[in-house]
């Protein structure tokens, strides 16, 4: 996760700095709309001033989202607080909503009294396009920023800033009308943002409801999620793999088929790797991946089978009336069944085994096989090889090399 943390860092100063650069501007210029549309009796001025005041509110909400976002997990939220962003531009979204249909109402009371519109001073044009192109400008800025970091968040606020732009360039051509003598062009420019806005919002609105509904990666992403899994070595395939957005980044569940006859501490490696192979992609915040024998979306072992403790229990009991104790007992509960391997006690190689040898052809395998209700009932020796020396004595080896070979006793 250490390329998830670095790029969150990243994110975060690029959030900040690029915000600050938003409320700098839009302070002044919400300052320098509103007081020349009132001066200048441009509605659609006022209206777009008021715009302004909303981008002001909105990146506030930013700073505090991307303060809060940052947070390490604690006990409240295991996975961090990268929503915060989300339900940051879920509020963006619901601001903007409210603003454009504000907008929409006053500019509607105007066209419904046409007779009282009144002229427009050549200074709203001024401001309109000098409005136009500072955020132009912002938008091209934010949008650079955003991209680079990847962050959901300060793209939607870097098109809140184009929207500004695009509203300015319809105000500036309802001021134009009106000072050509059309004077309800510039309550038509009103309504116009105000209609753009409502729209806008209700894209990011929406947008962010479905991240905060668990909405899963884009197909292509999910695709790559996948291919990560299926390169680890020792795994056969994966199925019901599962993601859910979580701000900008994303969880990750998976199922992951392995050799069902491995040992649990391989099958656990082998989760491991593919785990942190996922986590590689710096989209990925979490992964939760689990080991199956076998695709258990469609193969399930048969119900009713014996404990470990039970089949350990009749395996030692039918070796010991012949003087025998298992050394390990190896259990595969697949949906072809049970199988059981028992492994004996090492021999060593310059000792006489016969003994031990009879003894075990005294033990009625078949019968524990079907006690056990066992599809395959193997048993194993343990072997010693003794030590070799190779080189100088101080190279000698400390310890006997194990393995397991089959004896004529198996039943299957």
């Amino acid at each position: 996760m250490p390329s998830a943390a670095v790029e969150s860092a990243e994110k975060h100063r690029v959030a900040r700095k690029s915000t600050f650069v938003s409320i700098a501007l839009n302070a002044v210029l919400m300052a320098l709309q509103i007081a020349i549309g009132v001066f200048a009796h441009s509605q659609a001025l006022v209206a777009d001033g008021i715009h302004s005041l909303a981008d002001l509110i909105s990146d506030f909400v930013v700073l505090f989202a991307n303060r809060h976002s940052g947070a390490k997990p604690d006990a409240d939220h295991n996975y961090g607080h990268s929503r915060y962003e989300t339900v940051a531009s879920l509020f963006l979204g619901a601001l903007l909503i409210a603003v454009g249909v504000g907008m929409l109402w006053r500019a509607g009371t105007r066209l419904a009294d046409l007779d009282n519109i009144p002229a427009v001073h050549l200074s709203a044009l001024f401001v309109a396009v000098l409005v136009l192109f500072s955020k132009e400008g912002l938008f091209r800025y934010m949008l650079r920023e955003a991209q680079r970091v990847r962050s959901a968040m300060l793209i939607a606020n870097a098109w809140h800033a184009r929207s500004d732009a695009a509203s300015s360039l319809v105000v500036a051509l309802g001021i134009l009308g009106s000072l050509a003598g059309v004077r309800l062009l510039d309550p038509i420019a009103a309504a116009i943002v105000g209609f753009m806005v409502a729209r806008m919002g209700w894209m990011f609105g929406w947008d962010a409801l479905q991240d905060l509904s668990d909405r899963a990666l884009d197909e292509a992403a999910t695709a790559d999620m996948r291919a990560l899994l299926l390169s680890t070595p020792g795994v056969r395939d994966v199925h019901e793999l599962r993601t859910r957005k979580m701000g900008d980044f994303a969880l990750v569940d998976a199922h992951i088929l392995v050799d069902p006859l491995i040992s649990v501490s391989e099958g656990h490696y082998i989760a491991e790797s593919a785990r942190l192979r996922v986590l590689s992609d710096n989209r990925v915040l979490d992964a939760l991946i689990h080991v199956d024998p076998e695709n258990d979306a469609v193969a399930h072992p048969p119900v009713g089978l014996p404990s470990r403790e039970r089949i350990v229990a009749d395996v030692n009991a039918a070796l010991a009336t012949v003087g025998l104790k298992a050394a390990a007992v190896n259990i595969h509960y697949l949906s072809t069944g049970l199988d059981v391997e028992v492994v004996l006690p090492a021999q060593s190689l310059r000792d006489d085994d016969s003994e031990s040898t009879g003894a075990l052809k005294r033990v009625d395998l078949a019968a524990l096989k079907r006690r056990l209700g066992a599809r395959k009932l193997d048993v194993l020796r343990e072997v010693d090889t003794p030590s070799t020396q190779s080189g100088s004595s101080t190279q000698a080896g400390a310890g006997a090399d194990r393995h397991e070979s089959t004896v004529p006793h198996g039943t299957s």
